[in-house]
């Protein structure tokens, strides 16, 4: 170990550890004092319990096997330290800890970091954040999917606020979240992750989510840069056959918001190659489009083991020491989790001259100044007085915030004959399948109990998740409810269909619980690993709905899944059919809620459902030809429910849309307004949601696409005037020549509550020349919400 620089007392401190001067001067003042090995020290993480790494999952009650780990040739935390470190890897979210234990090794670590190196600097500690501090006992929050079905920023950025401030009150300062990958393929195992299909409703809630963990003091990394999900057959790790109009159009906006709007300070690389060039080691992306068009100036760090996978996934490095030498030049900052490539043999490649050591300062300068604006080198910095052993990680406030969520994002997508909302009093309820009784059912794979868990059988689950069951108890007092799982998941055992059809047949209304087990690596039907060869529901679940529907008994379905499934084969045979997309630790309370008419559904679908479980992959966001093509295919591409749709209990009416001008210059304004009202009886939220259509344009264009939406509550008979405002910029698009631009023409927008229902519409045509968009563009639409006295 390294003596830390003694420091004179009666001398005022070095530069580098002067609060009042700026973060760069900070951090260029260290930098001019480190050697090499000093610098390439503080490019990497380190995991000291890196046996637990990737976690495992279970499914069906099976323990899966681990995905294999890269961790050959990794050194030891004592050595790993001794000039110093970048980044503590998971202290608390890998073996499980309570908060006294966690805050006590994370001291301990830091103390150890410390210690090592002659600066005395400490590490950054990151953490996992997708679902909630992903960690034993803290609250679990809906999925991704989930924030998305509510449309609601505001939540997501107090539900992320409140999740930053818990991880910072433990010692952690870097949360690896949000996703941003726009769901391209729902067979894709990661579409639990994402915030859906519609890259500005992405962009708008993935950026909302930034705002609230950074205002907590947490560094935000938006995840997986980029296109990830449009991997070929939606294989995890797949190549990307994307070209650079849809990369640009579809796949990068969402970053751009959440870098431009959001402030995010950093971004993790994806896995994939992009037309070829593994996205690590792609020096376009990770700085021309990054940093030099928008102006991003935190870290860039890699996915787990993606630097060495060049050499070992990709193949377009020879060894280790190469790989770092490609992913460094290209603009990656940081190896994570382990600093595997970022060693000693990219040292050798710096000291022949091979790797200009320039790149080398330019990383470690963005990773320095980040440590400054985190207080890390101030002179009266400690581990001890960065943590607090007594805060509680399942608070009541969280518990409110994921309640809140939760029912707000459960999709009412079908209700035949008024079957529900069932009251008070519904009869002899039977409540079947696989997820009706199942704690997990609820929660998505990046969740503490599902991500890391099922290795410690034994252990408790750390936090109370009723299952759907036990909520439909409490929600029904006194109601006979019959809970029988009919069928596991993801196995072909239908010996438990005969007792779910006699459950049924002898109950007035038939609850089905169908869906997804979230998991990691294939052990279970959704999550990272775990891509579906088609969207029929897994295993036999269709054939225990099948029988269900035969008996007569009205059956509502409820789909508990981090993906959208085929329900076609449903549709005019269940009584009722809801979605949920990994609602979280108070989402069985949330479906009940919905069930029984406590709640109102008020979520809309952030991702179309479709009919046929083939076909695949489409969205809504398709020009002409991706549409149904009467006589040309004999498939019907068409959903079942189109993005944005989602019913209430209450009903809701359109009326006197104005539009501020016929006529926009290519670099004006134009307002859209439309008076929304609430015309049940009972109170409600409506999505209002507005529509761009293009009607011509010189490449293809999406039939529609989504430029803004409000998420109103209206009491009854209550109405709310909506006004958005909308930059010409909104309708620019990458042409031809691959210049993003704004074109004179006719431009449709229309307004309603799903891409499929638009009762108002207005036509305004774009006149003078045609615009450049530069960085500076336009990406958001504002909208007001006023009420109308009656």
């Amino acid at each position: 170990m390294n003596d830390p620089v003694p420091q004179d007392p009666a001398r005022p401190p070095k530069t580098w550890q002067d609060p009042t001067a700026s973060p760069e001067e900070r951090a260029r003042a260290l930098l001019d004092e480190m050697t090499l090995d000093e610098k390439l020290a503080q490019l990497g993480g380190a995991w000291p319990e890196n046996e637990d790494a990737a976690g495992a999952d279970r499914v069906d009650g099976e323990v899966a096997p681990m995905q294999e780990v890269f961790t050959e040739g990794a050194v030891p935390f004592d050595r790993r330290v001794a000039h110093g470190l970048g980044h503590l890897t998971r202290v608390f979210g890998t073996a499980p800890v309570g908060v006294p234990e966690g805050t006590a090794r994370v001291v301990r670590l830091q103390r150890e970091v410390m210690a090592g190196n002659r600066f005395g600097l400490p590490a950054v500690v990151h953490e996992e954040c997708l679902t909630g501090f992903t960690t034993y006992g803290a609250t679990v929050h809906p999925s991704p999917p989930a924030w998305a079905a509510t449309f609601d920023a505001d939540l997501v950025e107090r539900m992320a606020a409140a999740i930053g401030a818990d991880m910072r009150a433990v010692g952690v300062h870097h949360g690896l979240a949000p996703v941003l990958d726009v769901a391209r393929d729902h067979r894709w195992g990661r579409v639990e992750e994402t915030l859906g299909e519609d890259p500005y409703l992405v962009g708008m809630l993935g950026t909302a989510y930034v705002r609230g963990l950074q205002g907590a003091g947490i560094i935000a990394t938006l995840k997986h840069f980029a296109g990830y999900s449009a991997s070929r057959a939606a294989r995890n790790h797949a190549p990307v056959p994307v070209g650079p109009r849809e990369l640009r159009d579809v796949l990068l906006p969402p970053f751009e918001t959440a870098v431009r709007e959001g402030g995010a300070r950093s971004v993790m690389n994806a896995y994939v190659d992009l037309d070829g060039v593994p996205a690590a080691a792609d020096a376009g992306l990770l700085t021309g489009v990054l940093r030099d068009e928008w102006g991003f100036t935190g870290t860039v760090v890699s996915d787990y083991w993606a630097v060495a996978f060049l050499e070992t996934m990709h193949r377009v490095a020879d060894d280790r020491a190469h790989a770092g030498a490609l992913a460094l030049t290209a603009g990656i900052d940081v190896e994570l989790p382990d600093g595997l490539c970022y060693g000693d043999g990219l040292a050798e490649l710096v000291r022949a001259g091979r790797v200009d050591e320039k790149i080398v300062d330019r990383s470690v300068l963005r990773l320095l100044r980040q440590k400054a604006e985190l207080g890390l080198l101030d002179p009266d910095w400690t581990p001890e007085s960065d943590v607090d052993s007594s805060v509680d990680l399942d608070s009541p406030r969280s518990r409110e915030l994921a309640r809140e969520l939760a029912e707000r994002s459960v999709v009412l997508l079908a209700d035949r004959g008024d079957t529900l909302p069932l009251g008070a009093d519904p009869g002899r309820i039977a409540l079947v399948g696989p997820s009706a009784d199942d704690p997990e059912a609820l929660l998505g794979c990046y969740s503490y109990p599902n991500h890391v868990l099922p290795r410690y059988p034994d252990l408790d689950r750390g936090l109370a998740v009723p299952s759907l069951a036990e909520a439909v108890h409490t929600e029904f007092p006194g109601t006979d409810v019959r809970t029988v799982r009919g069928v596991p998941v993801s196995e072909p055992d239908r010996s438990g269909i005969d007792a779910a059809v006699a459950a049924a047949r002898d109950a007035d209304v038939c609850v089905a619980v169908v869906g997804d087990r979230a998991g990691m690596f294939g052990g279970g039907t959704s999550g990272e690993g775990c891509d579906a060869a088609d969207l029929r529901l897994p295993g036999v679940q269709h054939e225990l709905l099948d029988a269900l529907l035969e008996t007569g008994t009205p059956v509502v379905v409820v789909v508990v899944s981090g993906r959208p499934y085929a329900l076609g084969a449903y549709a005019d045979r269940a009584a009722a059919l809801v979605q949920a997309f990994l609602p979280g630790a108070e989402g069985g309370a949330a479906i009940s809620g919905v069930l029984s008419g406590r709640v109102n559904p008020s979520g809309r679908l952030p991702m179309q459902v479709p009919r046929d479980p083939g076909g695949q992959p489409t969205t809504y966001l398709q020009p002409p030809l991706g549409g149904y093509s009467e006589g040309i295919s004999n498939l019907d591409p068409r959903p079942l429910f189109p993005f944005g749709h989602g019913l209430s209990y209450t009903d809701f009416a359109y009326d006197t849309l104005t539009c501020s001008a016929a006529e926009v210059p290519t670099d004006g304004t134009v307002e859209i307004s439309v008076v929304v009202r609430n015309v049940g009886d009972r109170a409600g939220a409506e999505v209002v949601q507005l529509y761009l259509h293009d009607v011509r344009a010189q490449v293809t264009r999406p039939v529609r696409q989504l430029v803004g939406f409000a998420r109103v509550d209206l009491a009854a008979g209550a109405a709310a005037r909506v006004t958005f405002t909308v930059h010409a910029d909104r309708t620019g698009f990458t042409g031809i020549d691959l210049r993003r631009l704004v074109e004179p023409g006719t431009i449709e927008l229309s307004v309603g509550s799903s891409v499929a229902d638009l009762p108002c519409s207005a036509t305004v045509e774009l006149t003078g020349p045609e615009r450049t968009l530069g960085a500076d563009r336009v990406l958001t639409t504002p909208v007001t919400v006023t009420p109308v006295a009656e």
